[in-house]
């Protein structure tokens, strides 16, 4: 049996099922998420609806209190909900990736006591594994250890239940789960960025952190099936930067259909019906079709490859960290474009602050430098010429 508890296959039913949850989640995050953007808050109240519709526990094994759903499925629900608020779809994606450390880090023995756990209220995982920065040290202590360091970008960690944490011990690094108020754990907030502000996306700080053996998820380690969990971050990032470059075209398909009048050298009656316009829609949405297309691809692709568990081969993983680097650049540029070309075909009115059309790219701007774009190009291009594979990391 592969070492892993996503094999079931993909029903019809459970697509559309989630993929109506995500899209009413959506669009109550839709009625004042410009507003919210602007206080910069702590996101409680958004993340509530996440536990509260079932999509924190959507990749949670059905024997263990979840609901049994794919990565597909939830990387879906991360693109429909960036559509709406990227901040609550960014939260999510990484709170899947973080939730599957159980799988990838952890014993197989210890799947039912982490999942149960997280199912019975609900948890919403946030991470300190930042590796742009120093490790966290984890020193012996009696049976356990103390934990200290601080990481920076701890995404959903100060929103969040429960904080998946990677610290250094004796030139290994472990994985560890590390509940929000635990003594010791000091949360910074001091996020405060361009685009991407409710993401709950500040430092954390550990000192003198209490860690039980039990805290321990387990070794952080290279073999392939563990680490697929990096491309599957990755394409939770194309899902969502799809998403956003979706949520700008239906904004401003909504703003141009309200436009009064047309261009007053056109021949037309209204702004919509006017060539230029047309063909900048056209554009732009044929090239979100294309990146549409490659992210169900590699959706579809990845459940495939995370249902062979321990059968995985270094192969196979290469096949998924160049497949997926593919649709983030694509994804990457696309959005940029979208979001910054739509203005050209709402006019200048869409430029006044109330109306909000700068939250896509602000967004998309922001988060698309989590990791240069220009790395992943590198991938791809070293891979096809010389069949190079770039190194391990959390981010390859």
């Amino acid at each position: 049996m592969p070492r892993t508890p996503w094999t079931t296959p993909l029903t019809t039913a459970e697509t559309e099922r989630w993929e109506a949850v995500a899209t009413e989640v959506g669009q109550l995050l839709a009625r004042d998420a410009l507003a919210r953007d602007r206080a910069n808050q702590q996101p409680d109240a958004e993340l509530k609806l996440l536990k509260d519709t079932g999509l924190a526990d959507l990749l949670i094994p059905k024997e263990f209190g979840g609901h049994g759903g794919h990565w597909s499925t939830g990387l879906r629900a991360v693109r429909i909900l960036a559509r709406y608020d990227a901040s609550i779809a960014q939260i999510l994606s990484y709170h899947y990736g973080n939730q599957a450390g159980i799988v990838f880090f952890g014993a197989a023995d210890r799947w039912e006591h982490w999942f149960t756990a997280s199912a019975a209220d609900s948890w919403l995982w946030g991470d300190a594994v930042n590796p742009t920065d120093p490790d966290l040290v984890l020193t012996p202590d009696g049976d356990g250890y103390r934990l200290n360091g601080r990481k920076r970008f701890a995404t959903g960690a100060s929103s969040g239940n429960v904080t998946l944490t990677m610290a250094a011990l004796d030139g290994r690094v472990l994985a560890l789960v590390i509940e929000h108020d635990r003594d010791g754990v000091e949360f910074a907030g001091d996020w405060d960025a361009l685009g991407q502000r409710l993401s709950a996306s500040g430092s954390v700080d550990f000192h003198d952190v209490a860690v039980a053996p039990d805290d321990v998820l387990g070794e952080v380690a290279d073999e392939p099936y563990s680490t697929l969990v990096t491309p599957g971050v990755q394409l939770g990032f194309g899902n969502l930067y799809l998403g956003i470059a979706e949520g700008a075209l239906a904004r401003a398909r909504q703003l141009t259909l309200d436009r009064r009048g047309a261009w007053l050298l056109s021949n037309v009656d209204h702004y919509s019906r006017d060539p230029f316009v047309q063909r900048v829609f056209g554009e732009l949405l044929s090239r979100v079709a294309a990146v549409e297309a490659l992210a169900d691809r590699w959706n579809t692709r990845f459940d495939a490859a995370i249902a062979r568990g321990a059968d995985v081969t270094a192969a196979d993983r290469t096949e998924v960290e160049i497949g997926i680097a593919q649709l983030k650049v694509v994804a990457t540029e696309t959005a940029l474009e979208v979001a910054n070309r739509v203005y050209e075909v709402t006019g200048s009115s869409s430029a006044r602050s109330e109306v909000g059309l700068d939250l896509f790219w602000r967004n998309v701007r922001t988060h698309s430098l989590h990791d240069p774009v220009d790395y992943k190009k590198l991938e791809v291009g070293a891979h096809y010429l010389t069949g190079d594979v770039q190194p391990i990391t959390l981010y390859t």
